[in-house]
């Protein structure tokens, strides 16, 4: 898959593996599908900080547990094999709104991150230097979806949703939201701000796209969006920083 920005590479994961190199006009995504066979959790469990591993017993229901384990196991050995590091030596800082990074010794200015997960999905995105984010979400057709639309989409949003047909607005609601949310980890805002002070595209025609950005209209020009495949019946999107 290619960008206009940068190749743009899909891979799923396998535990271990060789090194990896990450070329400046690359972007690395990495899908895992749970559940994981044994050996391969037990060796993602073994990464984990004592931090890490005292959040994840602090979760009540073993599936939420054990994707908090794998997730966070998968990044470091996804991150040990780009910088030829251990997985269980590196160290992390959070920016206010809680967004992981590297430390700074660590190669955080230059390797950027996020990841996301969803069901039985998980998925990571990595690049030199540029902000990015990315987002997965499972397509639930027991979700209120206009509801929801109506609460938090902007008003060009609400109304492309309203265009299509009911069979598929399930499906466009969880395109929208994802490349939402992408936009939001990419810029570290998080849900300060709101939803509905930007579009995105939405019509199943259309190529992912920020298309405008309030109050700050030039916003949209300086990210580059794509939409991603995780799978049947999983939307995901991604959001990086542009480079020109």
């Amino acid at each position: 898959m290619t960008s206009s920005l940068k190749e743009l590479l899909v891979r799923d994961w396998q535990a271990g593996g060789e090194a990896l190199s990450l070329h400046r006009d690359e972007i690395h995504v990495w899908r895992i599908k749970q559940p994981l066979e044994l050996g391969a959790a037990d060796l993602l469990l073994s990464f984990l900080s004592e931090d890490e591993l005292a959040r994840a017993e602090r979760f009540h229901f073993a599936d939420d547990r054990n994707r908090y384990i794998h997730s966070r196991g998968a990044l470091r050995s996804l991150l040990g094999r780009y910088l030829g590091a251990h997985p269980g030596e590196l160290r992390f800082c959070y920016s206010p709104r809680g967004k992981p990074e590297l430390a700074s010794d660590l190669g955080g200015s230059r390797l950027q991150f996020n990841l996301a997960h969803s069901g039985e999905m998980i998925a990571y995105a990595f690049v030199h230097k540029q902000r990015i984010g990315i987002d997965l979400e499972k397509i639930r057709f027991d979700f209120p979806v206009e509801e929801i639309a109506e609460r938090f989409f902007s008003e060009a949003e609400r109304s492309a949703l309203r265009r299509l047909k009911m069979s598929e607005r399930h499906t466009a609601f969880f395109r929208c939201w994802t490349r939402k949310e992408a936009y939001l980890k990419a810029t570290g805002d998080g849900l300060s701000m709101p939803l509905s002070d930007f579009d995105v595209s939405i019509d199943p025609e259309q190529p992912a796209r920020l298309l405008a950005t309030r109050p700050d209209p030039a916003e949209a020009c300086r990210w580059h969006m794509e939409s991603l495949d995780c799978g049947p019946n999983y939307s995901a999107a991604l959001v990086v920083e542009s480079d020109d």
